[in-house]
Protein backbone atom coordinates (compact mmCIF):
# COMPACT_ATOMS: atom_id res chain seq x y z
CA UNK A 1 0.00 0.00 0.00
CA UNK A 2 3.08 1.97 0.94
CA UNK A 3 4.41 1.45 -2.46
CA UNK A 4 1.00 2.43 -4.51
CA UNK A 5 1.06 5.92 -2.43
CA UNK A 6 4.84 6.56 -3.13
CA UNK A 7 4.07 6.44 -6.42
CA UNK A 8 0.51 8.04 -7.18
CA UNK A 9 2.25 10.51 -5.55
CA UNK A 10 5.18 10.79 -7.93
CA UNK A 11 2.91 10.69 -10.82
CA UNK A 12 0.85 13.80 -8.74
CA UNK A 13 4.00 15.77 -8.49
CA UNK A 14 5.19 15.12 -12.56
CA UNK A 15 1.78 16.13 -13.32
CA UNK A 16 1.54 19.42 -11.94
CA UNK A 17 5.83 19.84 -12.78
CA UNK A 18 4.16 19.12 -16.49
CA UNK A 19 1.67 21.43 -16.25
CA UNK A 20 3.49 24.49 -14.72
CA UNK A 21 6.31 23.92 -17.54
CA UNK A 22 3.71 23.72 -20.11
CA UNK A 23 2.07 27.19 -19.06
CA UNK A 24 5.04 29.18 -19.70
CA UNK A 25 5.15 28.41 -23.46
CA UNK A 26 2.81 29.63 -26.38
CA UNK A 27 1.57 27.78 -28.73
CA UNK A 28 2.72 28.45 -32.06
CA UNK A 29 0.76 30.58 -34.48
CA UNK A 30 -1.38 29.64 -36.22
CA UNK A 31 -0.97 30.42 -40.42
CA UNK A 32 -3.15 31.09 -42.47
CA UNK A 33 -1.46 32.10 -45.32
CA UNK A 34 -0.39 29.64 -48.19
CA UNK A 35 2.28 29.70 -50.97
CA UNK A 36 0.59 30.19 -54.16
CA UNK A 37 3.32 29.92 -57.18
CA UNK A 38 3.24 32.91 -59.83
CA UNK A 39 5.37 30.64 -61.92
CA UNK A 40 5.12 27.28 -63.31
CA UNK A 41 7.91 25.74 -65.59
CA UNK A 42 5.49 24.14 -68.36
CA UNK A 43 8.11 21.68 -69.07
CA UNK A 44 7.17 19.95 -65.69
CA UNK A 45 3.82 19.08 -67.08
CA UNK A 46 1.44 17.64 -69.43
CA UNK A 47 0.27 19.45 -73.01
CA UNK A 48 3.19 21.76 -73.37
CA UNK A 49 2.23 22.30 -77.06
CA UNK A 50 -1.48 23.53 -75.28
CA UNK A 51 -2.02 27.58 -74.71
CA UNK A 52 -3.07 26.68 -71.69
CA UNK A 53 -2.77 24.89 -68.09
CA UNK A 54 -4.85 23.82 -65.51
CA UNK A 55 -2.47 22.27 -62.67
CA UNK A 56 -4.47 20.48 -59.65
CA UNK A 57 -2.98 20.00 -56.77
CA UNK A 58 -4.25 17.53 -54.62
CA UNK A 59 -3.87 14.68 -52.10
CA UNK A 60 -5.14 11.34 -51.20
CA UNK A 61 -5.91 12.09 -48.25
CA UNK A 62 -8.19 15.58 -49.12
CA UNK A 63 -12.02 14.69 -49.05
CA UNK A 64 -12.02 18.10 -51.43
CA UNK A 65 -9.72 17.59 -53.55
CA UNK A 66 -11.48 14.48 -55.59
CA UNK A 67 -14.68 16.83 -56.28
CA UNK A 68 -12.25 20.06 -57.61
CA UNK A 69 -10.75 17.23 -59.71
CA UNK A 70 -13.49 16.21 -61.44
CA UNK A 71 -14.74 19.44 -62.29
CA UNK A 72 -11.50 20.96 -63.53
CA UNK A 73 -11.01 17.74 -65.56
CA UNK A 74 -13.84 19.19 -67.80
CA UNK A 75 -11.53 22.30 -69.09
CA UNK A 76 -9.63 20.06 -70.93
CA UNK A 77 -9.81 20.49 -74.89
CA UNK A 78 -7.16 20.99 -77.50
CA UNK A 79 -6.41 24.24 -76.36
CA UNK A 80 -6.38 23.43 -72.19
CA UNK A 81 -4.21 20.98 -70.47
CA UNK A 82 -5.94 19.85 -67.45
CA UNK A 83 -3.05 17.75 -65.35
CA UNK A 84 -3.98 16.25 -61.33
CA UNK A 85 -0.57 16.39 -59.16
CA UNK A 86 -1.46 14.21 -56.27
CA UNK A 87 0.82 14.88 -53.60
CA UNK A 88 1.96 11.16 -53.12
CA UNK A 89 2.90 10.90 -56.84
CA UNK A 90 4.10 13.95 -57.42
CA UNK A 91 5.42 14.91 -54.19
CA UNK A 92 8.64 16.51 -55.47
CA UNK A 93 6.48 19.12 -57.38
CA UNK A 94 4.65 20.19 -54.67
CA UNK A 95 7.72 20.86 -52.93
CA UNK A 96 9.12 22.37 -55.82
CA UNK A 97 5.80 24.87 -56.55
CA UNK A 98 6.48 25.51 -52.36
CA UNK A 99 2.31 23.79 -52.55
CA UNK A 100 1.37 23.80 -48.39
CA UNK A 101 -1.98 23.32 -48.79
CA UNK A 102 -4.50 21.33 -51.33
CA UNK A 103 -7.06 21.48 -53.48
CA UNK A 104 -5.19 23.67 -55.13
CA UNK A 105 -5.83 25.23 -59.02
CA UNK A 106 -3.49 27.12 -61.08
CA UNK A 107 -4.09 28.31 -64.69
CA UNK A 108 -1.33 29.13 -66.37
CA UNK A 109 -0.72 30.52 -69.89
CA UNK A 110 1.76 29.38 -72.62
CA UNK A 111 4.69 30.64 -70.79
CA UNK A 112 4.14 29.27 -67.14
CA UNK A 113 3.00 32.38 -65.58
CA UNK A 114 0.28 31.64 -63.49
CA UNK A 115 -2.92 33.79 -64.11
CA UNK A 116 -5.76 32.51 -61.83
CA UNK A 117 -4.99 30.67 -58.77
CA UNK A 118 -8.22 28.73 -56.49
CA UNK A 119 -7.56 27.66 -53.03
CA UNK A 120 -9.92 25.10 -51.65
CA UNK A 121 -13.18 23.95 -52.38
CA UNK A 122 -14.47 25.96 -56.00
CA UNK A 123 -17.21 25.81 -58.56
CA UNK A 124 -17.06 24.71 -61.73
CA UNK A 125 -18.68 27.67 -62.60
CA UNK A 126 -15.77 30.05 -61.29
CA UNK A 127 -13.21 27.75 -63.27
CA UNK A 128 -15.21 27.64 -66.55
CA UNK A 129 -15.38 31.74 -65.85
CA UNK A 130 -12.26 32.11 -65.38
CA UNK A 131 -10.65 30.78 -67.98
CA UNK A 132 -13.28 31.98 -70.65
CA UNK A 133 -12.27 35.43 -69.34
CA UNK A 134 -8.69 34.88 -69.88
CA UNK A 135 -8.94 32.75 -73.25
CA UNK A 136 -11.30 35.49 -74.27
CA UNK A 137 -11.17 38.97 -72.18
CA UNK A 138 -14.68 40.49 -72.18
CA UNK A 139 -16.44 36.92 -71.83
CA UNK A 140 -17.08 37.62 -67.70
CA UNK A 141 -18.61 40.88 -66.71
CA UNK A 142 -16.10 43.25 -65.02
CA UNK A 143 -18.41 43.12 -61.32
CA UNK A 144 -18.32 39.45 -61.53
CA UNK A 145 -16.40 37.84 -58.65
CA UNK A 146 -14.94 34.90 -59.84
CA UNK A 147 -13.80 33.01 -56.61
CA UNK A 148 -10.02 33.03 -57.37
CA UNK A 149 -7.03 33.96 -55.30
CA UNK A 150 -6.16 37.09 -55.93
CA UNK A 151 -2.50 38.17 -55.87
CA UNK A 152 -1.22 41.56 -54.43
CA UNK A 153 0.62 43.57 -56.23
CA UNK A 154 4.69 43.90 -55.90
Amino acid sequence: MDRLLLVLGGVAIAGIVAALLSRGRQAAPVSNTHTIPRQLNRNDFDGTTRPWLVAVFTASTCDTCAGVMERARHLASSHVSVQELEHSSEAALHKRYGVDSVPMVLIADESGAVQRAFLGPTTATDLWASLAELREPGTVSADCNLGETTFSSD
